[in-house]
């Protein structure tokens, strides 16, 4: 009985309470965090180019083994100088880091304990010498967000992708409470309120 700006709106008011949780850092007494990114939609700030996907938002996700918990953040690139204070802060130093193969990932030695990759450029998806050397579990992640583009939000602007990132973040290190709407309510009495102007600003 609402018009669809309404409903955009009270959906985004839900989303600023979800935003912007504090917690410890991930692979606190060496425990495994995996380090992943994706690519969604577009950017129109950026042109398309004949490959590659550099036209594309970047998501750089990282997802602690030992509690679940997950971390998505919109990246503006994945060069060292943005990795590094990205990683510092939500991982602690003892982690064992895992990724992919990717070149942008080879300064990982020397910020953390151990890093371990795989190759996905010689479909090496699980290490068979070690199996505990994957990022399945960010790949899994990346699936849910990725379906709840395409089954729930169909589009997602450049501008409110990062609020969308907390939604499902926030949904993700959740999916095992049963009180996840409580928990939800909770939030969204406590958050500061986000105007309409402040929102479409």
């Amino acid at each position: 009985g609402v018009t669809y700006k309404t409903a955009w709106f009270m959906t985004h008011r839900i989303r600023e309470a979800m935003r912007g949780e504090g917690f410890a850092p991930m692979g606190s007494g060496g425990g495994g965090v995996e380090i992943d990114e994706t690519y969604i939609g577009r950017n129109p700030l950026r042109s398309k180019p004949k490959f590659g996907p550099a036209h594309k938002n970047r998501v750089l996700s990282l997802i602690d083994r030992e509690s679940g918990r997950s971390v998505s953040m919109v990246a503006d690139s994945l060069h060292v100088k943005t990795l590094i204070p990205i990683l510092r802060k939500n991982i602690a130093r003892e982690a064992r880091i895992l990724t992919d193969g990717a070149p942008h990932f080879n300064i990982l030695p020397l910020l953390f304990a151990d890093h371990q990759a795989v190759d996905h450029g010689r479909n090496e998806y699980v290490r068979v010498s070690d199996r505990t050397v994957h990022t399945n579990t960010i790949e899994s992640a990346f699936s849910l967000l990725k379906r709840g583009i395409m089954g729930t939000w169909h589009k997602i602007s450049a501008k409110h992708l990062a609020a969308y990132l907390d939604e499902m973040t926030f949904r993700f290190n959740r999916r095992h409470n049963p009180n996840l709407f409580l928990d939800t309510l909770r939030h969204m009495v406590t958050a500061p309120v986000l105007t309409f102007e402040r929102l479409t600003a």
